[in-house]
């Protein structure tokens, strides 16, 4: 016997949860899409940026929530299709992988308009990439994570609002600027931009609010904006709305584990801890 059987043996099964707490954990851990009053913003000036057919870039930290911005932007410019018409698609919403060259780029186009990518050529590639932005009648392309594109890769970004007259909004972190302040032609084309930075202040505590009303929906109130619990959720996400999102998640699934019917001080305290 491994030590490890031994160990395991000794211990003993972990016992299986109940199904409502079962239920309730599954619930806690899906994805939700707040509407947080910055996240308004930032789609009303995304849609400015659309309407003008301007490029620009999305800047900010990681975990500050610019990819499920982002996402939610996408969803809410829904495609259109009548009968077997070719669909309209009014924004595109790609994520490069890493290093990405030029075909690599049009082939993520070409896939997410649920197109057969054709092998051949960059030239080949590319032409296919421009023939179905402009049937789908494209309006904006966001491409994230765009510090993973590869330098010789912009100007065919470039390329992109130039020929079309598509909206082409890079987002990332600050490694981003200082990937296209290499290039004076494409930093002027996305000179444009906006920072999508970290929560705090009055905000901070209406989204630990929205977060105990929408998401987190214990069966008793939690009383999370007291200052003893904003205290404890402020020094440990620094502002992150992906950290605080995680923290409140774990710590309302452990309270629930524990017996407790809304997410306790000394749990919280306990999951933040390991942040700090």
């Amino acid at each position: 016997m491994t030590q490890a059987k031994e160990i395991a043996q000794k211990l003993g099964e972990l016992n299986r949860d109940e199904q409502w707490l079962q239920a309730e954990i599954a619930r806690l851990n899906r994805q939700s899409i707040v509407p947080l009053e910055h996240i308004r913003d930032l789609h009303e000036w995304l849609d400015g940026k659309r309407k003008a057919r301007q490029s620009c870039r999305l800047v900010g930290e990681s975990r500050t929530g610019k990819t499920v911005a982002c996402e939610a932007y996408t969803l809410r410019n829904k495609p259109r299709q009548q009968g077997r018409q070719t669909p309209i698609v009014p924004v595109v919403y790609i994520m490069p992988p890493t290093k990405c060259g030029s075909k690599d780029l049009f082939k993520e186009i070409i896939e997410y308009l649920r197109y057969k990518a054709v092998k051949g050529t960059v030239s080949e590639f590319r032409s296919r990439a421009m023939e179905v932005l402009k049937g789908c009648e494209v309006e904006m392309i966001i491409i994230d994570e765009a510090d993973r594109l590869k330098p010789d890769t912009f100007p065919d970004v470039r390329d992109i609002n130039d020929k079309l007259e598509i909206s082409v909004v890079l987002v990332g972190t600050d490694r981003l600027d200082a990937v296209i302040k290499r290039d004076e032609q494409v930093y002027n084309r996305f000179r444009a931009h906006r920072r999508f930075g970290k929560l705090a202040g009055v905000e901070f505590k209406k989204t630990v609010a929205i977060w105990e009303e929408k998401v987190l929906k214990l069966p008793v109130a939690s009383n999370l904006t007291s200052p003893a619990m904003i205290k404890i959720l402020v020094k440990a996400t620094e502002g992150y709305i992906g950290r605080l999102d995680e923290i409140l998640r774990e710590a309302a699934i452990k309270s629930l584990s524990m017996g407790y019917q809304r997410l306790e001080k000394e749990v919280l305290q306990d999951v933040a801890r390991e942040y700090s």
